[in-house]
């Protein structure tokens, strides 16, 4: 499959570009930081590098291998037992398990720290460069993932339920911020018009997390390589549980409707990028 190998690329380049950036680094740290950024889906470095195809520039590695960066450190301390205590990520033991909590800190510290290195150094015009900086540090800051993270947090200790419009605003930041600055990451390098990358990711990452919540109820954890069924054990709001699983279905898909539309101007050209947002609510992990 055309997609397929196409996001496996991108993640194998993101992968290896993190890899010869931490070369002969011979600390247990950053054994941990390899560890933690490989084995995953890609989708955000596919992004990157297709945003990138779409606007000309053919190298987008190290914005593709940042994003990896940021998106890997904050699942290293999001399983760590100060917030979600998971066990098991991408099918093999947590960082914090594997190494201890001490080391999965400084992971996430280090992965933060050389996302920015590598956004540095994309190609491109330097205010260009330093606008998609910029970009990520507001999606990656309590504007954009941290502050979604925080909103959850404070949501389990809430007297009721979170309103599925208060959902909508945690998972904007939580995951759809990432995933918004992946999209558009090559309109920002180019310095062109960012505005139908913008609705494309932003209807992909709201889609992406209803299906998220989606797999939670019905994925297996063999498929999924993490434990499922916790944000309803634990009581947790999310859009099955307010909205019902076939409504929240039916949404996702219309979320993939909205983002395939907003690339209309890019014609047949997107056409990868199409058969991404339909994958989103077909895949299994």
């Amino acid at each position: 499959m055309a997609l397929q190998a196409a996001v496996e690329r991108a993640r194998f380049a993101a992968e290896a570009r993190i890899s010869a950036e931490l070369a002969g680094v011979d600390l247990p740290v950053a054994r941990a930081m390899l560890y933690a950024v490989r084995g995953g889906k890609g989708l955000r470095a596919f992004l990157v590098a297709e945003s990138a195809r779409l606007h000309g520039i053919g190298d987008a590695i190290a914005p593709a291998a940042a994003i990896e960066c940021i998106h890997g450190y904050s699942l290293v301390h999001d399983d760590m037992p100060c917030m979600d205590n998971d066990a098991l990520r991408r099918g093999q033991p947590t960082v914090h398990v594997k190494w201890d909590e001490v080391t999965a800190v400084l992971v996430g510290d280090a992965l933060q720290s050389l996302g920015f290195e590598l956004v540095s150094q994309a190609d491109g015009d330097a205010v260009n460069v330093l606008a998609l900086s910029r970009g990520l540090a507001r999606a990656a800051g309590v504007r954009g993932m941290v502050g979604g993270q925080a909103m959850d947090i404070a949501a389990e200790s809430a007297a009721g339920p979170p309103a599925l419009t208060q959902v909508e605003a945690l998972q904007a930041g939580k995951t759809g911020a990432l995933i918004l600055w992946s999209a558009t990451a090559g309109a920002v390098l180019s310095g062109a018009d960012a505005k139908p990358l913008e609705c494309f990711g932003d209807a992909l990452g709201r889609a992406f997390q209803i299906w998220d919540d989606v797999l939670d109820v019905e994925g297996d954890i063999a498929t999924l390589g993490k434990a499922i069924g916790k944000d309803d054990g634990a009581g947790k709001a999310t859009f099955v549980s307010l909205l019902g699983l076939d409504e929240a279905k039916r949404r996702a898909c219309d979320l993939v409707t909205e983002a395939c539309d907003a690339l209309a101007v890019y014609g047949e050209d997107a056409e990868m990028m199409r058969d991404l947002a339909r994958y989103v609510i077909a895949r299994k992990k």
